[in-house]
């Protein structure tokens, strides 16, 4: 039986602890790794730092990445797409060109005997009210048809400008466990557990931080795969078992409470 991957965070376009251009090598190299046992890969959101699709421009770069993925599909690997805060604006190229269905929200799946429930995670959970409210301008039709109108440079520019705005202002203390009060995600897992959804794994990106944590009911994982600006982190369903690993990088832990 082979192996199913996930990844989220590339944020191809902002440079961090290596440059965008040797991220995006890296992800090449680590799906040259992964690709001899990979049944699929979920990609679970925020691949770009900015991504948005004209109806015959797509942004500059990332031709090794987009080519990469044609391989994979190509070689009959499974890939799906997810969006995230930072790439919203998927509107069928990776559909159309590469052969990889998009998902804008969460979504249940079996995989190998175990229950996921996978999405990106941005929006989700208690409090954020201000992006919440900022996400529903951004995926406004009338919105995204008026940001048409800027000369691709301009937009572009503009964006990268607000994301690299916004991660300045991250507060130092949200690069860690907040605890289990303060972790929205963690709190979202709470609620649908709550609801009657109970799956194996609830696998999410957008929070930055490696986690594998055991839920209360006993059952389920809240599982979240970090980023690659810094962590490198994936997380791999093998063997029945699903574990969060690096690449490439040695120096970083999962916040975990299992034994």
């Amino acid at each position: 039986m082979k192996n199913v991957y996930f990844a989220s965070d590339f944020h191809l376009g902002a440079d961090a602890r290596l440059s965008s251009r040797e991220r995006e090598r890296q992800l090449l190299r680590w799906f040259d790794m992964i690709a001899p046992d990979a049944e699929a890969i979920y990609l679970v959101g925020d691949l770009f730092e900015f991504w948005f699709e004209y109806k015959a421009v797509v942004p500059k770069g990332y031709s090794r990445f987009l080519g990469a993925l044609a391989r994979l599909r190509d070689s009959g690997i499974r890939v799906e797409a997810f969006t995230g805060n930072h790439d919203l604006w998927m509107f069928g190229y990776f559909e159309d060109e590469l052969g990889i269905p998009v998902h804008r929200k969460p979504i249940q799946v079996d995989l190998h005997g175990k229950s996921f429930f996978i999405g990106h995670g941005d929006g989700l959970g208690p409090g954020d009210t201000g992006y919440k409210l900022m996400k529903k301008v951004f995926t406004a039709p009338v919105n995204q048809w008026l940001f048409r109108w800027l000369h691709p440079d301009l937009g572009g520019k503009l964006a990268l400008l607000a994301s690299k705005t916004s991660r300045a202002a991250t507060p130092e203390e949200e690069r860690s466990w907040l605890g289990e009060d303060r972790e929205w995600l963690y709190q979202y897992c709470l609620r649908k557990i709550s609801q009657g959804i109970e799956p194996d794994y609830f696998v999410f990106g957008h929070r930055h931080l490696p986690v594998d944590y055991l839920l209360p009911n006993g059952k389920s994982q809240y599982v979240n795969l970090g980023e690659w600006l810094h962590h490198c982190s994936y997380g791999v369903l093998e063997n029945g078992a699903f574990q969060v690993n690096f690449f490439e990088n040695k120096t970083w832990t999962v916040v975990c409470n299992k034994p």
